[in-house]
Protein backbone atom coordinates (compact mmCIF):
# COMPACT_ATOMS: atom_id res chain seq x y z
CA UNK A 1 0.00 0.00 0.00
CA UNK A 2 2.94 2.63 1.40
CA UNK A 3 4.35 1.78 -2.36
CA UNK A 4 1.45 2.21 -4.43
CA UNK A 5 1.18 5.84 -2.36
CA UNK A 6 4.62 6.58 -3.22
CA UNK A 7 4.22 5.17 -7.04
CA UNK A 8 1.63 7.86 -7.36
CA UNK A 9 3.87 10.52 -6.85
CA UNK A 10 5.24 12.47 -9.55
CA UNK A 11 8.71 12.66 -8.93
CA UNK A 12 8.38 8.76 -8.62
CA UNK A 13 6.21 8.17 -11.65
CA UNK A 14 9.38 9.89 -13.94
CA UNK A 15 11.98 7.91 -12.36
CA UNK A 16 9.67 4.73 -12.77
CA UNK A 17 9.54 5.63 -16.30
CA UNK A 18 13.12 6.59 -16.84
CA UNK A 19 14.45 2.96 -15.23
CA UNK A 20 12.49 -0.20 -16.35
CA UNK A 21 15.61 -2.43 -16.38
CA UNK A 22 16.81 -1.66 -12.91
CA UNK A 23 13.47 -2.51 -11.64
CA UNK A 24 13.43 -6.10 -13.22
CA UNK A 25 17.01 -6.69 -11.69
CA UNK A 26 15.72 -5.14 -8.23
CA UNK A 27 13.12 -7.68 -8.47
CA UNK A 28 15.45 -10.40 -9.24
CA UNK A 29 17.57 -9.54 -6.31
CA UNK A 30 15.25 -9.26 -3.99
CA UNK A 31 14.84 -13.21 -4.40
CA UNK A 32 18.26 -13.76 -3.63
CA UNK A 33 19.40 -10.69 -0.65
CA UNK A 34 16.73 -9.90 1.79
CA UNK A 35 15.28 -6.21 0.91
CA UNK A 36 17.20 -7.23 -2.47
CA UNK A 37 20.30 -5.77 -1.25
CA UNK A 38 23.86 -6.71 0.63
CA UNK A 39 24.14 -2.97 2.07
CA UNK A 40 21.24 -0.92 3.25
CA UNK A 41 22.65 2.18 2.86
CA UNK A 42 22.80 1.72 -1.26
CA UNK A 43 18.89 0.97 -0.56
CA UNK A 44 16.50 4.10 -2.25
CA UNK A 45 12.99 3.81 -2.49
CA UNK A 46 10.98 2.01 -4.78
CA UNK A 47 14.30 0.47 -5.97
CA UNK A 48 17.91 1.72 -6.65
CA UNK A 49 19.86 2.97 -9.97
CA UNK A 50 21.56 -0.42 -10.67
CA UNK A 51 25.11 0.68 -12.88
CA UNK A 52 26.22 -0.96 -15.34
CA UNK A 53 29.31 0.83 -16.19
CA UNK A 54 31.22 3.93 -14.56
CA UNK A 55 34.25 6.22 -15.91
CA UNK A 56 35.90 9.33 -13.90
CA UNK A 57 32.76 11.69 -12.60
CA UNK A 58 29.82 9.67 -14.57
CA UNK A 59 27.77 6.33 -13.68
CA UNK A 60 25.51 4.89 -15.95
CA UNK A 61 22.79 2.85 -15.47
CA UNK A 62 21.12 -0.61 -16.95
CA UNK A 63 18.60 1.55 -18.75
CA UNK A 64 21.43 3.67 -20.66
CA UNK A 65 20.84 6.87 -18.20
CA UNK A 66 23.73 9.05 -17.88
CA UNK A 67 24.50 10.55 -14.24
CA UNK A 68 27.33 12.36 -12.49
CA UNK A 69 28.47 10.83 -9.90
CA UNK A 70 28.30 12.19 -6.34
CA UNK A 71 28.42 9.35 -3.99
CA UNK A 72 31.87 8.20 -5.63
CA UNK A 73 31.59 4.58 -4.44
CA UNK A 74 31.06 5.63 -0.40
CA UNK A 75 33.17 8.32 -0.88
CA UNK A 76 36.01 6.47 -1.20
CA UNK A 77 36.83 6.95 -5.31
CA UNK A 78 38.86 10.65 -4.75
CA UNK A 79 40.46 10.27 -8.30
CA UNK A 80 37.45 9.37 -9.92
CA UNK A 81 35.99 5.87 -11.71
CA UNK A 82 38.67 4.08 -13.47
CA UNK A 83 41.70 7.07 -12.71
CA UNK A 84 44.45 6.15 -15.08
CA UNK A 85 46.27 5.66 -11.47
CA UNK A 86 44.17 2.71 -10.31
CA UNK A 87 44.22 1.57 -13.87
CA UNK A 88 48.04 1.46 -13.99
CA UNK A 89 47.99 -0.18 -10.38
CA UNK A 90 45.47 -2.77 -12.14
CA UNK A 91 48.03 -3.68 -14.67
CA UNK A 92 50.92 -4.06 -11.88
CA UNK A 93 49.24 -6.03 -9.86
CA UNK A 94 48.03 -8.68 -12.94
CA UNK A 95 51.50 -10.16 -13.23
CA UNK A 96 51.53 -10.57 -9.58
CA UNK A 97 48.44 -12.35 -8.52
CA UNK A 98 45.67 -11.05 -5.84
CA UNK A 99 46.22 -13.04 -2.94
CA UNK A 100 49.38 -14.32 -1.01
CA UNK A 101 48.09 -14.06 2.61
CA UNK A 102 51.95 -13.57 4.01
CA UNK A 103 54.60 -10.39 5.01
CA UNK A 104 55.17 -8.88 1.38
CA UNK A 105 57.41 -5.49 0.22
CA UNK A 106 54.00 -4.06 -1.16
CA UNK A 107 52.78 -4.02 2.35
CA UNK A 108 55.86 -2.98 4.05
CA UNK A 109 55.95 0.06 1.18
CA UNK A 110 52.43 1.37 2.11
CA UNK A 111 52.98 1.41 5.82
CA UNK A 112 55.87 3.50 5.57
CA UNK A 113 54.30 5.94 3.15
CA UNK A 114 51.28 6.48 5.60
CA UNK A 115 53.80 6.61 8.84
CA UNK A 116 55.39 9.42 6.58
CA UNK A 117 51.50 11.18 6.08
CA UNK A 118 49.25 10.44 8.95
CA UNK A 119 50.47 12.50 12.18
CA UNK A 120 49.01 9.96 14.69
CA UNK A 121 50.62 6.95 12.95
CA UNK A 122 53.54 5.53 14.77
CA UNK A 123 52.49 1.76 14.31
CA UNK A 124 49.30 0.65 12.21
CA UNK A 125 47.44 -2.79 11.20
CA UNK A 126 45.93 -3.45 8.17
CA UNK A 127 42.34 -4.81 7.77
CA UNK A 128 39.65 -4.78 5.25
CA UNK A 129 36.73 -2.79 6.10
CA UNK A 130 36.18 0.86 8.65
CA UNK A 131 33.44 -1.65 10.44
CA UNK A 132 36.55 -4.04 11.44
CA UNK A 133 39.28 -1.23 11.95
CA UNK A 134 36.76 0.77 14.81
CA UNK A 135 35.96 -2.84 16.32
CA UNK A 136 39.67 -3.57 16.87
CA UNK A 137 40.20 0.03 17.69
CA UNK A 138 38.21 0.22 20.95
CA UNK A 139 39.48 -3.11 21.96
CA UNK A 140 42.88 -1.52 22.08
CA UNK A 141 41.86 1.27 24.05
CA UNK A 142 39.72 -1.01 26.43
CA UNK A 143 42.91 -3.12 26.70
CA UNK A 144 45.46 -0.60 26.82
CA UNK A 145 43.61 1.65 29.82
CA UNK A 146 42.12 -1.32 31.12
CA UNK A 147 38.71 0.78 31.68
CA UNK A 148 35.11 -0.16 30.04
CA UNK A 149 33.25 2.59 28.61
CA UNK A 150 33.11 4.28 25.07
CA UNK A 151 32.06 7.16 24.38
CA UNK A 152 30.50 8.01 21.08
CA UNK A 153 28.54 10.53 19.26
CA UNK A 154 25.06 10.55 19.66
CA UNK A 155 23.70 9.82 15.47
CA UNK A 156 27.86 8.84 14.66
CA UNK A 157 28.12 5.41 12.65
CA UNK A 158 30.98 3.21 13.05
CA UNK A 159 30.00 0.44 11.07
CA UNK A 160 28.26 -2.33 12.38
CA UNK A 161 30.25 -3.95 14.81
CA UNK A 162 28.07 -4.81 18.28
CA UNK A 163 30.48 -2.35 20.69
CA UNK A 164 29.57 1.02 18.37
CA UNK A 165 26.37 -0.44 16.58
CA UNK A 166 24.57 2.16 19.61
CA UNK A 167 22.81 5.57 19.58
CA UNK A 168 22.48 5.64 16.05
CA UNK A 169 19.20 6.49 16.00
CA UNK A 170 16.25 7.91 18.25
CA UNK A 171 15.86 6.58 21.03
CA UNK A 172 19.38 6.21 21.88
CA UNK A 173 19.17 4.67 24.62
CA UNK A 174 18.28 1.46 22.81
CA UNK A 175 19.92 -1.62 20.88
CA UNK A 176 20.35 -0.59 17.37
CA UNK A 177 19.54 -4.32 16.31
CA UNK A 178 17.95 -7.74 17.64
CA UNK A 179 20.99 -9.74 18.05
CA UNK A 180 22.72 -6.93 20.23
CA UNK A 181 22.95 -7.54 23.99
CA UNK A 182 21.20 -4.63 25.30
CA UNK A 183 23.42 -5.11 28.62
CA UNK A 184 26.25 -4.08 26.12
CA UNK A 185 24.39 -0.43 26.30
CA UNK A 186 26.22 0.02 29.66
CA UNK A 187 29.46 0.35 28.52
CA UNK A 188 28.83 2.63 25.23
CA UNK A 189 27.42 5.86 26.15
CA UNK A 190 26.29 8.65 24.07
CA UNK A 191 27.78 12.10 23.85
CA UNK A 192 26.24 15.24 21.88
CA UNK A 193 28.58 16.69 19.16
CA UNK A 194 29.53 20.09 19.13
CA UNK A 195 27.79 20.36 22.63
CA UNK A 196 31.62 21.25 24.93
CA UNK A 197 29.15 21.75 28.18
CA UNK A 198 26.63 18.67 27.68
CA UNK A 199 29.73 16.13 26.74
CA UNK A 200 32.10 17.84 29.67
CA UNK A 201 28.89 16.28 31.77
CA UNK A 202 29.25 12.58 30.50
CA UNK A 203 32.47 12.67 30.91
CA UNK A 204 32.77 14.08 34.57
CA UNK A 205 30.19 11.01 34.55
CA UNK A 206 32.35 8.32 33.47
CA UNK A 207 35.67 9.67 33.65
CA UNK A 208 36.87 6.64 36.24
CA UNK A 209 35.90 3.95 33.80
CA UNK A 210 36.29 6.21 30.47
CA UNK A 211 38.50 3.81 27.96
CA UNK A 212 38.06 5.88 25.39
CA UNK A 213 36.25 8.51 22.93
CA UNK A 214 35.68 7.47 19.60
CA UNK A 215 34.46 10.72 17.17
CA UNK A 216 33.83 11.18 13.03
CA UNK A 217 35.40 14.85 12.55
CA UNK A 218 32.90 15.08 9.77
CA UNK A 219 30.00 12.71 10.99
CA UNK A 220 29.01 11.43 7.73
CA UNK A 221 26.24 9.36 8.76
CA UNK A 222 24.40 12.19 10.14
CA UNK A 223 24.39 14.24 7.31
CA UNK A 224 28.41 15.35 6.99
CA UNK A 225 28.54 17.87 10.06
CA UNK A 226 31.93 19.23 10.59
CA UNK A 227 33.02 19.38 14.24
CA UNK A 228 33.66 22.53 15.68
CA UNK A 229 37.60 22.73 16.56
CA UNK A 230 37.16 23.75 19.74
CA UNK A 231 34.99 20.66 20.39
CA UNK A 232 37.64 18.26 18.92
CA UNK A 233 40.34 20.19 21.49
CA UNK A 234 38.15 19.57 24.06
CA UNK A 235 37.67 16.10 23.65
CA UNK A 236 41.55 15.60 23.32
CA UNK A 237 42.33 17.59 26.34
CA UNK A 238 39.98 15.83 28.71
CA UNK A 239 40.89 12.29 27.38
CA UNK A 240 44.36 13.40 28.38
CA UNK A 241 43.90 14.60 31.35
CA UNK A 242 41.83 11.27 32.61
CA UNK A 243 44.50 8.86 30.84
CA UNK A 244 41.69 7.83 28.53
CA UNK A 245 42.21 7.25 25.04
CA UNK A 246 40.97 9.54 21.48
CA UNK A 247 40.05 8.02 18.48
CA UNK A 248 39.31 10.06 15.19
CA UNK A 249 36.68 7.79 13.09
CA UNK A 250 38.41 8.88 9.78
CA UNK A 251 37.52 6.70 7.55
CA UNK A 252 36.14 9.22 5.53
CA UNK A 253 37.78 12.08 6.35
CA UNK A 254 41.33 10.20 6.08
CA UNK A 255 43.02 11.43 2.83
CA UNK A 256 39.93 13.51 1.63
CA UNK A 257 40.22 16.76 4.26
CA UNK A 258 44.05 16.93 3.69
CA UNK A 259 46.90 15.15 2.35
CA UNK A 260 47.01 13.88 6.53
CA UNK A 261 43.21 13.38 7.11
CA UNK A 262 41.11 15.71 9.37
CA UNK A 263 44.32 15.67 12.57
CA UNK A 264 46.24 17.55 9.60
CA UNK A 265 42.78 19.78 9.12
CA UNK A 266 42.37 20.90 12.10
CA UNK A 267 45.73 20.19 13.78
CA UNK A 268 44.85 17.55 16.69
CA UNK A 269 46.45 14.53 17.05
CA UNK A 270 44.47 11.45 18.36
CA UNK A 271 46.06 8.62 19.78
CA UNK A 272 44.44 6.06 17.30
CA UNK A 273 42.87 7.16 13.57
CA UNK A 274 40.82 4.95 11.42
CA UNK A 275 40.66 4.65 7.80
CA UNK A 276 39.36 3.12 5.31
CA UNK A 277 37.56 4.12 1.50
CA UNK A 278 40.13 6.82 0.07
CA UNK A 279 43.41 5.16 0.93
CA UNK A 280 42.41 1.87 -0.61
CA UNK A 281 42.10 2.88 -3.91
CA UNK A 282 38.63 1.33 -4.56
CA UNK A 283 39.83 -1.79 -3.18
CA UNK A 284 38.83 -2.90 0.50
CA UNK A 285 41.09 -1.58 3.23
CA UNK A 286 40.70 -1.15 6.75
CA UNK A 287 43.38 0.75 8.49
CA UNK A 288 44.13 1.15 12.65
CA UNK A 289 46.74 3.80 13.23
CA UNK A 290 48.22 5.21 16.28
CA UNK A 291 50.84 5.11 19.51
CA UNK A 292 53.38 3.17 19.32
CA UNK A 293 52.78 1.83 23.24
CA UNK A 294 48.69 1.41 22.19
CA UNK A 295 49.47 -1.29 19.15
CA UNK A 296 52.08 -3.07 20.85
CA UNK A 297 49.44 -4.77 22.96
CA UNK A 298 48.12 -7.13 19.73
CA UNK A 299 52.00 -7.55 18.84
CA UNK A 300 52.22 -11.45 18.87
CA UNK A 301 56.02 -11.52 19.17
CA UNK A 302 55.48 -10.31 22.78
CA UNK A 303 55.10 -13.36 25.12
CA UNK A 304 52.17 -12.44 27.43
CA UNK A 305 49.22 -14.62 29.74
CA UNK A 306 46.35 -14.63 27.68
CA UNK A 307 44.32 -12.36 28.31
CA UNK A 308 47.07 -9.81 28.64
CA UNK A 309 47.08 -8.95 24.69
CA UNK A 310 44.56 -7.35 22.76
CA UNK A 311 43.63 -10.21 19.67
CA UNK A 312 43.62 -8.44 16.51
CA UNK A 313 43.24 -10.32 13.53
CA UNK A 314 43.36 -8.29 9.94
CA UNK A 315 41.28 -10.93 7.94
CA UNK A 316 42.26 -13.67 5.67
CA UNK A 317 42.10 -10.71 2.51
CA UNK A 318 44.10 -8.39 4.26
CA UNK A 319 47.22 -6.48 2.37
CA UNK A 320 46.42 -8.69 -0.77
CA UNK A 321 48.92 -7.07 -3.44
CA UNK A 322 45.59 -5.79 -5.03
CA UNK A 323 44.63 -3.72 -2.22
CA UNK A 324 48.40 -2.65 -1.06
CA UNK A 325 49.39 -1.31 -4.43
CA UNK A 326 46.13 0.49 -5.30
CA UNK A 327 46.27 1.80 -1.97
CA UNK A 328 49.88 2.71 -2.57
CA UNK A 329 49.49 4.32 -5.85
CA UNK A 330 46.37 6.43 -4.83
CA UNK A 331 48.16 7.78 -1.40
CA UNK A 332 51.58 8.05 -3.78
CA UNK A 333 49.27 9.77 -6.00
CA UNK A 334 47.60 12.32 -3.71
CA UNK A 335 51.05 12.90 -2.17
CA UNK A 336 52.85 14.25 -5.06
CA UNK A 337 49.80 16.12 -5.88
CA UNK A 338 48.05 17.32 -3.00
CA UNK A 339 48.88 21.40 -4.20
CA UNK A 340 47.00 20.78 -7.33
CA UNK A 341 43.85 18.01 -5.89
CA UNK A 342 43.07 19.66 -1.93
CA UNK A 343 42.59 22.97 -2.69
CA UNK A 344 40.35 22.25 -6.21
CA UNK A 345 38.39 19.33 -4.77
CA UNK A 346 37.34 21.41 -1.65
CA UNK A 347 36.88 24.83 -3.40
CA UNK A 348 34.43 22.52 -5.42
CA UNK A 349 32.94 21.79 -2.19
CA UNK A 350 32.46 24.90 -0.87
CA UNK A 351 31.01 26.19 -4.39
CA UNK A 352 28.28 23.08 -4.33
CA UNK A 353 27.40 24.03 -0.53
CA UNK A 354 27.16 27.71 -1.46
CA UNK A 355 25.23 27.22 -4.59
CA UNK A 356 23.00 24.89 -3.30
CA UNK A 357 21.81 26.90 -0.12
CA UNK A 358 21.44 29.79 -2.81
CA UNK A 359 19.24 28.16 -4.85
CA UNK A 360 17.06 27.17 -2.32
CA UNK A 361 16.39 30.42 -1.05
CA UNK A 362 15.55 31.82 -4.12
CA UNK A 363 12.91 29.38 -4.46
CA UNK A 364 11.67 29.28 -1.24
CA UNK A 365 12.76 25.65 -0.31
CA UNK A 366 13.38 25.30 3.52
CA UNK A 367 16.73 23.22 3.15
CA UNK A 368 20.44 23.92 4.23
CA UNK A 369 23.74 22.82 3.56
CA UNK A 370 26.07 21.30 5.69
CA UNK A 371 29.99 19.66 5.21
CA UNK A 372 33.69 20.61 4.72
CA UNK A 373 36.25 20.41 2.14
CA UNK A 374 34.59 18.04 -1.05
CA UNK A 375 32.23 16.69 1.28
CA UNK A 376 28.19 18.23 1.50
CA UNK A 377 24.90 17.68 2.94
CA UNK A 378 21.51 18.92 3.12
CA UNK A 379 18.73 18.76 4.97
CA UNK A 380 15.45 20.26 5.27
CA UNK A 381 14.46 21.87 8.65
CA UNK A 382 11.03 22.34 9.98
CA UNK A 383 11.82 25.62 10.57
CA UNK A 384 13.84 27.77 8.07
CA UNK A 385 15.73 29.73 10.67
CA UNK A 386 16.84 25.92 12.22
CA UNK A 387 20.84 25.77 12.21
CA UNK A 388 21.78 22.37 12.53
CA UNK A 389 25.19 21.53 14.79
CA UNK A 390 24.97 17.84 15.79
CA UNK A 391 22.72 14.96 14.96
CA UNK A 392 20.20 15.21 17.82
CA UNK A 393 19.11 18.03 15.55
CA UNK A 394 19.02 16.59 12.53
CA UNK A 395 16.83 14.08 13.79
CA UNK A 396 14.70 16.34 16.40
CA UNK A 397 14.46 19.36 13.74
CA UNK A 398 14.56 18.24 10.02
CA UNK A 399 11.86 16.15 7.85
CA UNK A 400 14.77 14.10 6.20
CA UNK A 401 12.87 10.76 5.64
CA UNK A 402 10.57 12.56 3.32
CA UNK A 403 12.21 15.94 1.65
CA UNK A 404 15.87 13.83 1.84
CA UNK A 405 14.09 10.93 -0.90
CA UNK A 406 12.22 13.52 -3.23
CA UNK A 407 15.47 15.66 -3.27
CA UNK A 408 17.40 12.54 -4.19
CA UNK A 409 15.06 10.95 -6.55
CA UNK A 410 14.11 14.25 -8.23
CA UNK A 411 18.09 14.17 -8.93
CA UNK A 412 18.15 11.04 -10.01
CA UNK A 413 15.21 12.10 -12.33
CA UNK A 414 17.64 15.19 -13.69
CA UNK A 415 20.75 13.13 -14.31
CA UNK A 416 22.84 13.42 -10.37
CA UNK A 417 23.44 10.33 -8.27
CA UNK A 418 23.17 11.82 -4.63
CA UNK A 419 22.48 9.73 -1.98
CA UNK A 420 22.19 10.89 1.87
CA UNK A 421 22.20 14.50 0.58
CA UNK A 422 24.34 15.74 -1.60
CA UNK A 423 28.13 13.60 -1.41
CA UNK A 424 31.53 14.16 -2.43
CA UNK A 425 33.36 15.74 -4.98
CA UNK A 426 36.51 14.35 -6.74
CA UNK A 427 39.29 15.13 -8.38
CA UNK A 428 37.42 14.10 -12.07
CA UNK A 429 34.63 16.42 -11.63
CA UNK A 430 35.09 19.77 -13.45
CA UNK A 431 33.70 23.35 -13.44
CA UNK A 432 31.47 22.15 -16.06
CA UNK A 433 30.19 19.06 -14.05
CA UNK A 434 29.67 21.39 -10.87
CA UNK A 435 27.18 24.15 -13.14
CA UNK A 436 25.32 20.87 -14.08
CA UNK A 437 24.62 19.82 -11.05
CA UNK A 438 23.54 23.34 -9.85
CA UNK A 439 21.50 23.82 -13.22
CA UNK A 440 19.42 20.38 -11.55
CA UNK A 441 19.47 21.32 -8.57
CA UNK A 442 17.98 24.71 -9.67
CA UNK A 443 15.14 22.62 -11.39
CA UNK A 444 14.22 20.15 -8.93
CA UNK A 445 13.92 23.35 -5.94
CA UNK A 446 11.43 24.97 -9.10
CA UNK A 447 10.13 21.27 -9.03
CA UNK A 448 10.13 20.92 -4.94
CA UNK A 449 8.55 24.02 -4.48
CA UNK A 450 5.36 23.85 -6.90
CA UNK A 451 4.37 20.97 -5.22
CA UNK A 452 4.11 22.65 -2.05
CA UNK A 453 3.84 19.39 0.30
Amino acid sequence: MMETRMEEKDYVKEYLRRTPGSRKLYERAAKIMPGGMSHRARFVAPYPPCIQKADGARIWDVDGNEYIDLWMGHHALILGHRSNVSREALKEVAGLGTHWGTLHEYEVRFGELIQEIVPCAEKMIFGVSGTEATMYAVRLARGFTKRRIILKVAGGWHGGNSDLAWAIHTPFDKPESAGIIPELGNYVKPIIFNDIEATRRVIQEVKDDLATIIVEPVVGGGGMIPADKEYLQMLRDETGTLGALLIFDEVITGFRLALGGAQEFYGIKPDMATFGKVCGGGAPLGLIAGRADVLSLCDGTIKREKGEGVMVGGGTFSCTPLTMVLGYRTVEYLKDHQDAIYPKINQMGQKLREGVAEIFKKNGVAGKTLGLGSLSGVYFPYDPKTVVKNTNQLEELTDMHKWEHEFRTRMFNHGIFAMHGIGSVSFAHTDKDLQTILAAVERVAKEMKAKAY
